[in-house]
């Protein structure tokens, strides 16, 4: 399973960057908030595409197909991530046209900036963009209304679902590029259909979009099916770390393990899931030391336990099952603090689910 993005959330003092009015704030799935963004997007002809920084497959595939969903509207868009694409998303149609810099964009003035499951101007890392219209489209339980049109809808099981809908409202043909596009991302994000919130919707959707052109298992072949070798290693070198406490496990890699493996952060992705696998374990915690000596951490949970509340406690995020955070080194003070607040968890969530 890919790796959801475990950006530090910041939330600005004023949510609202440019001081504007706020067009809608939903966290439901009215058809009114998806028709006010689309009402803003028919308003207007250039838009710059975000989403938050370290972007993962929901943020690419999604980004693309809005990408080309507005091209097929007529309007000029351009695409810009602070990070660059990560290499198992970068065979996507139109990746290449994903321009990666923090600044403004030269020549090029957006009538507005569409956000994708991005809880913040600030999460994107771009700079300049808190004087523009902004549009807001997420998933997230942790999305915040911070701009101008906000489209939240908690039950979609990726921001994918919402960039479909949002292109069969505007009466845009769903091309084969489109489709493979959004599979990714619906399949990256829902942890290859296993996290909590995959229902029949998720499944009418995927089939829509194999009927529309998208190949599975090509798709799962670029994203599961690729690893390089350094991956396997730093696999290994995680795995020599691994612990359990009860229904808790975690493992962790230095940053010395990253460089002596020559490692790069993406071979990191995914390395959680093989402790969430472990029978009985209901937590799972992976902890990978950064160069500034600063700590990921990546959260994965089953059932019920919900991780993101662990997460947010340390201004992380992400999905119910799988969350993460960033604390402050050393790596041995931040799985003492990570799993204190884990089993604070497991023992407040005991106790919700006896009552």
């Amino acid at each position: 399973m890919t790796e959801p993005s475990t950006t530090e959330r910041r939330t600005p003092a004023n949510p609202i960057g440019n001081g504007g009015r706020i067009e809608t704030l939903t966290r439901d799935t009215s058809k009114e908030s998806m028709v006010a963004v689309l009402d803003a997007i028919q308003k207007r002809q250039r838009f710059l595409l975000t989403s938050h920084c370290r972007p993962d497959g929901d943020a690419v595939g999604s980004l693309l197909a809005l990408w080309m969903t507005l091209n097929a509207m007529g309007k000029q868009a351009e695409m810009q991530l602070f990070d660059p694409v990560p290499v198992i998303y970068g065979t996507l149609p139109a990746a290449d046209q994903i321009r990666q810099f923090a600044g403004p964009m030269v020549g090029f003035e957006p009538d507005a900036v569409i956000f994708l499951e991005c809880d913040s101007v600030e999460r994107s890392r771009l700079e300049g963009l808190e004087k523009k219209i902004l549009i807001n489209i997420d998933h997230h339980t942790s999305g915040t209304p911070f701009a101008n049109v906000n489209w939240i809808d908690t039950k979609a099981s990726a921001v994918a679902e919402m960039v479909y809908r949002l292109a069969v409202a505007a009466k845009v043909k769903v091309t084969p590029a489109m489709a493979t596009c959004l599979y990714t991302a619906l399949l990256s994000d829902t942890g290859s259909f296993c996290y909590e919130g995959t229902g029949a919707n998720t499944f009418a959707l995927a089939k829509d979009l194999v009927d529309l052109g998208a190949a599975p298992a090509r798709i799962a072949e670029d994203l599961y099916f690729s690893n390089p070798l350094s991956k396997m290693r730093l696999l290994g070198a995680a795995l020599t770390t691994l612990q359990r406490d009860g229904s808790v496990a975690w493992l962790w890699v230095t940053h010395d393990d990253m460089v002596r493996l020559g490692a790069s952060d993406e071979d990191a992705l995914g390395i959680v899931n093989y402790a969430i696998g472990i029978s009985g374990v209901e937590v799972a915690v992976f902890l990978r030391e950064m160069a500034d000596r600063r700590i990921r951490v990546s959260l994965r949970s089953k059932s019920t336990v919900r991780v993101t509340h662990v997460a947010e406690q340390f201004g992380g995020g992400g999905h119910e099952n799988a969350s993460g955070c960033t604390l402050d080194g050393p790596i041995e003070a931040a799985t003492d603090r990570i799993l204190d607040a884990v089993h604070q968890h497991l023992r407040l969530h005991a106790v919700s689910k006896n009552a």
